[in-house]
């Protein structure tokens, strides 16, 4: 016998979960640009830069274009008085263009400037790497020596120069001529011919450039990481292999613009032309560009027209040279 069954309860389904309806995002306005900084944001590195750029544009800006505008007029000393210039356009400009003697002028300044550019590169460089293997007492004799050479004025230094080259007291001339036996060197006049001044020359401007190499080449050097050389040299490498394959490739920026400098100023050396000139030497066979414009000084529009030739060759030195530094740098 059975006792009375007791009902089974069953719990209800569950509902259904509510579906999950995206939340709609605000479409954007029609004609409506995205947000942008304000204007005065965006102008406000540039407006930092006007304090500075006034003087230079005041200082640089007006003497360029003061001379760009003689080059086309008929100014000399008599408009320094009061005679209004006369307008030639591109006569000045014809005239030295057409001389045979300015294009020598300007070949033998590119020559000049780019022999004493190299010597200077070849040189400083040298003294960079011979710096950093020698030792302390060496490396700072050499820093000295090389900073009383770069701060020497240039005019006490050509007083120096030109004795070392007399032709009757020179010491050059005496070393030439009693310990090497070179008799016909005793009175060697070294400024009469041109070859041998611009020789001379060649010494002076490189021995006053070299130090500015030899500081900023040997800066580069020591910031060339000491593990990379270690490793190389681990490898089987030489001191030439882990100069030329490892520590110049790393400073090659450094020696772009070293260069660069170089040719910009034995491109418009001066100084040491002019002050060999008059220490005796034949002015129309060894003007340079320089010495070339400053010859021209009583003519004031040839004088212009001279130096903004000298001023497109400058910008067409620096211009290749500063495409083959970015053509080497994206390699």
């Amino acid at each position: 016998m059975t006792g009375p069954r007791t009902p089974v309860t069953t719990a209800p389904p569950a509902p259904p979960p509510a579906p999950v309806l995206p939340v709609p995002t605000p479409a954007p306005l029609e004609g409506r640009s995205p947000r942008r900084p304000p204007q005065r944001s965006r102008l406000g590195p540039y407006l930092l830069l006007v304090p500075a750029l006034v003087p230079i544009a005041v200082g640089l800006g007006y003497p360029l274009v003061r001379q760009f505008v003689i080059s086309f007029q008929e100014y000399g000393l008599a408009q320094q008085f009061g005679r209004p210039a006369e307008w030639v356009g591109l006569r000045n400009y014809a005239e030295l263009l057409g001389d045979s003697y300015v294009w020598g002028v300007i070949l033998r300044s590119i020559a000049f400037c780019l022999v004493n550019a190299g010597l200077t590169m070849v040189v400083g460089i040298a003294l960079a790497v011979l710096m950093t293997r020698v030792g302390r007492a060496a490396r700072i004799t050499l820093q000295v020596g090389m900073l009383l050479a770069w701060g020497t004025p240039v005019l006490a230094t050509m007083t120096v120069w030109q004795w070392l080259f007399d032709s009757q007291y020179g010491v050059v001339n005496w070393l030439l001529a009693e310990p090497l036996g070179m008799e016909s060197m005793r009175y060697h006049s070294w400024l009469v011919e041109p070859l041998s001044f611009y020789g001379v020359a060649t010494v002076i401007v490189v021995w006053m450039s070299v130090p500015f190499v030899v500081f900023t080449v040997y800066a580069g050097l020591l910031q060339v990481p000491e593990e990379c050389m270690e490793a190389a040299q681990l490898d089987g490498a030489n001191a030439w292999q882990r100069l030329w394959t490892l520590a110049i490739p790393m400073i090659k920026p450094v020696l772009f613009v070293v260069a660069l400098l170089q040719i910009i100023w034995d491109l418009r050396v001066f100084t040491q032309i002019y002050v060999l000139q008059r220490a005796g030497a034949p002015t129309r066979e060894t003007h340079l560009l320089g010495t070339y414009i400053y010859s021209l000084a009583k003519e004031f529009s040839m004088a212009g027209a001279m130096a903004t030739i000298m001023l497109v060759i400058t910008l067409g030195l620096t211009a290749f040279y500063i495409r083959r530094m970015l053509r080497e740098e994206q390699v």
